[in-house]
């Protein structure tokens, strides 16, 4: 699979198909590895955060996790084939995770809500494979004798895929700490997808999502605690644009002196 660079990040550039024959090839190697699913946030943290980079050097696969992400690069004349959003992911590939029988594990969102999300999933995909779930307390990350007990609990229920929902940059953080430990061929961080997938959350609906609108939603929804994440941090992402369209320009001119 081919590779696009942008914003100093090496987007591995999947759709949906390719990401499920990414996830395929590690469970059949059974190699510990996990995704990321970087979106206009990841890349404002990405700016500030050295271990978040460090997490990004050493992830099996990138995926594009935002329209503007997706128009970037064909501005940049380096189009990703699509939006790859951990939030589609039961949406489109849970009919062939219930056909591989993939043994699947749930952690994150508060108390109960993985629970309903597993019994929603489960009138749409009756045979899922669903091996255990778990609402991790507030600053779990922190807490050595919990992240043993998950850790421990993981390698018990020996899931092939867990997916980690309980925010960026804390989820992936997490899983680079303790993918090893625990031994699954493939983790990735949801955010809100439990959320979404339980209705406690309400997703921004599919016009929205597809015209890169889907902040402005969960901007009116949870104002207190999005505003300054939209409105200040990521609003930086259109300089980053104009710099790397800049940096284009420059070197294309080059090349034709």
């Amino acid at each position: 699979m081919s590779r696009v660079r942008m914003f100093n990040v090496d987007f591995d550039n999947y759709d949906f198909l390719d990401l499920l024959d990414y996830i395929d090839q590690a469970i059949s190697y059974q190699k510990q590895s996990y995704i990321l699913t970087c979106n206009v946030d990841h890349l404002m943290k990405l700016r500030k955060d050295q271990e978040f980079r460090k997490v990004y050097s050493q992830a099996g696969a990138v995926v594009a996790d935002g329209m503007p992400l997706v128009w970037a690069s064909k501005l940049l004349s380096k189009p990703l084939k699509q939006k790859v959003s951990g939030a589609d992911l039961f949406k489109l590939l849970g009919k062939s995770f219930e056909e591989r029988e993939y043994r699947l594990f749930f952690l994150g969102s508060a108390k109960g809500i993985p629970e309903k999300a597993i019994k929603k999933l489960k009138v749409l995909y009756p045979k899922l494979n669903i091996v255990g779930c778990y609402s991790p307390s507030m600053g779990f990350e922190h807490n050595d004798a919990e992240n043993k007990f998950i850790v421990d609990m993981l390698i018990d229920a020996k899931p092939d895929i867990v997916f980690v929902g309980v925010g960026a940059p804390k989820q992936e953080k997490w899983i680079h700490k303790h993918y090893i430990s625990y031994k699954a061929p493939v983790s990735i961080g949801v955010g809100a997808t439990f959320d979404f997938i339980a209705g406690s959350v309400k997703r921004a609906p599919r016009i929205m999502q597809t015209t890169g609108f889907e902040w402005f939603w969960r901007l009116a929804h949870e104002p207190k605690r999005l505003w300054k994440r939209y409105l200040v941090e990521d609003s930086m992402f259109l300089v980053l644009l104009a710099k790397e369209l800049l940096l284009q320009k420059r070197m294309k001119g080059r090349e034709g002196e």
